[in-house]
């Protein structure tokens, strides 16, 4: 195991900037997801970080020693691909310690090394198998066996779980999280989805544009968003955003929307007074109101699942959306009324989406 250490690095295809000035410390044993849109250079580091794509400035180290100039074979990792890149003509076994067999180790020792793998993941069944006999599932685990064998000092993991249906990506997850916390391996694992993100990560790095947004545990990017990129990005339903200026009334303090809307903000906010900001308060912060009080809007769609249901409510010239953990009887066109927990709002800079607290504004 060690620690992955990324220092100003940035490259470039041509004109065009895809990693710009990254700097990430992966402490070692970590699991480390990369996540964002397509596009933000999530991948691109990641083959960086394999040996697959030349670094054009900065410094890559795993553990002391830096690898900008190592071969990929020597750097001592072991990349899991999106498509499990198996030999169609090998077995599960060949495929397995492959990698063994080219540095010239002996038989005893991989088969040893292949029976612990296949044990661990459940293929000690099908090691004489061909993968075309073989589910998409249990083929991603022989890539990832082919990688256990090795026992490398980092694993790198590319998107290793969106060719699989919902239901085997979330025993997947569940199966990578406990292999994880078998090996404790230093892991960096690429992702757009931020429910693998916030589900399997020690830390998230959050990416757009080829730059780091926000670096942090699962909870505190949900919590406490550097931004309104990360607020959005991070959580689903997505977080609410709605803008308007603050207002002091009393011991009242709520943002004021254009068409009149009074959503209620903590007391600390009180600082902004007659300041235009952005709103931001998750869909589970948004209750049912008791009695005649809370926010009065109307029922746009209405989504229920049985254990929650999902409300997208019109409040005057905005639309919010709204998780409930009870179920409603209620339909499109009924009213609703709305409370807000206030404490659980953020205020953004309109014009910059920094969350105004954590630029200290």
């Amino acid at each position: 195991m060690a620690a992955v250490d990324i220092r100003n690095v940035a490259k470039s295809f041509g004109p065009t900037d895809i990693i710009r000035d990254v700097n990430i410390e992966v402490p070692d044993g970590a699991f480390v997801v990369l996540v964002g849109p397509s596009g933000c250079g999530k991948s691109t580091l990641l083959r960086m970080i394999a040996g697959l794509e030349d670094i054009d400035r900065g410094e890559i180290s795993i553990g002391d020693r830096v690898i900008n100039d190592v071969e990929p074979k020597h750097r001592d990792i072991a990349m899991v691909f999106q498509n499990y890149a198996l030999y169609p003509h090998m077995t599960i076994a060949e495929n397995m310690g492959f990698s063994l067999r080219l540095a010239r180790q002996p038989k005893a020792e991989i088969d040893q090394r292949v029976a612990e793998a296949a044990r661990i993941l459940g293929l000690s069944d099908y090691l004489h198998r061909f993968p075309k006999q073989l589910s998409g599932g249990q083929r991603q685990r022989v890539a990832m066996g082919r990688a256990i064998v090795r026992q490398p000092q980092v694993f790198l993991f590319d998107e290793p779980l969106s060719n699989l249906d919902a239901k085997l990506r979330v025993q997947m997850r569940a199966e990578l999280k406990d292999m994880h916390a078998r090996f404790k391996t230093t892991t960096i694992y690429v992702t757009h989805d931020q429910i693998e993100a916030m589900t399997m990560a020690d830390l998230i790095v959050v990416m757009r544009g080829g730059v780091v947004e926000q670096i942090g545990t699962p909870l505190d990017l949900y919590d406490f968003p550097a931004n309104m990129f990360v607020g959005s990005f991070i959580g689903s339903p997505a977080m609410n955003f709605l803008e308007g200026t603050i207002r002091v009334a009393g011991d009242a303090v709520f943002l004021e929307t254009e068409s009149g809307t009074k959503l209620p903000v903590g007391r600390g906010n009180a600082v902004f007074d007659g300041r235009a900001v952005t709103l931001g308060i998750r869909p589970e912060h948004l209750t049912l109101a008791a009695g005649e009080g809370g926010l009065e809007g109307v029922i746009a769609s209405i989504e229920p699942t049985g254990s929650e249901t999902f409300v997208v409510v019109q409040l005057g010239q905005d639309r919010v959306s709204v998780l409930l953990r009870q179920r409603l009887m209620a339909g499109p066109g009924d009213a609703i009324r709305l409370a807000v927990e206030a404490g659980s709002a953020h205020l953004f800079d309109t014009a910059t989406g920094v969350r105004l607290d954590a630029a200290k504004a």
